[in-house]
């Protein structure tokens, strides 16, 4: 049986996205990395940040899983490039004895600035290669927020988005069937946009308002 791959469309907006705010600044690989969160209100710099998980299933390890809860905060910025990505592969299963896959990853980034160049990347990919009747499942979110000034997560933020990760290990340890695990991932997805929403509502406030954009991509098999 032949690999499976989902069908891709060039215009499509999930797939890869990207957002730009101005033009992104040429040459800012190997520049800094996310500064920690008490450095946030240092001088502007330019910022690399990238995110990567990736679950592979075969007729020797029948059950895959792995996930990615990153926050990064970058204080003011003048350019940033941000990338978040989940591979999930099930291979070499049979209907009879099949295989579980499961990748999933998801990545806050916080940056201040009045004409910060950002480029966001958020993509996931799930592939089935002979494999019949395996469940492969591929789930990249990523959340930018932006504000005016800078700002860090208090503790009553950090201890929110640290709960939601521990309920997201366990959704990714857990023997859900695909469509459920969908379900219950998009509606931590959904709670972690809402802690965001509180967050930049305590931060100080200028002449823009803050911003949170979710970018979100699910790719399995069986499936949607």
């Amino acid at each position: 049986m032949n690999s499976h791959r989902k069908p891709r469309s060039a215009g499509s907006p999930f797939t890869q996205r990207a957002v730009r705010l101005g033009l992104f600044a040429a040459g800012v690989a190997g520049v800094a990395t996310a500064v920690p969160a008490q450095a946030a209100t240092a001088a502007p710099h330019a910022a690399v940040a990238s995110d990567h998980v990736f679950s592979h299933a075969d007729r020797a390890h029948h059950t895959q899983a792995d996930d990615s809860f990153t926050v990064r905060q970058f204080g003011t910025v003048n350019a940033a490039a941000v990338r978040n990505q989940a591979n999930a592969v099930s291979a070499g299963c049979s209907a009879d004895d099949d295989c579980r896959s499961v990748a999933l990853s998801f990545q806050i980034v916080t940056f201040a600035g009045a004409r910060t160049h950002l480029n966001a990347v958020n993509l996931s990919d799930a592939t089935n290669e002979r494999c019949t009747g395996c469940q492969t499942l591929a789930g990249a979110y990523q959340f930018v927020v932006s504000t005016p000034t800078p700002f860090t997560f208090d503790r009553g933020t950090q201890r929110q988005l640290a709960d939601i990760h521990r309920r997201l290990d366990e959704l990714s340890r857990s023997s859900l069937p695909a469509a459920d695990l969908k379900s219950r991932v998009d509606a931590l997805a959904g709670e972690v946009t809402d802690v965001l929403h509180d967050a930049v509502a305590k931060a100080p406030k200028g002449d823009a308002r803050p911003d949170v954009t979710m970018h979100r991509h699910l790719d399995g098999w069986p499936g949607h």
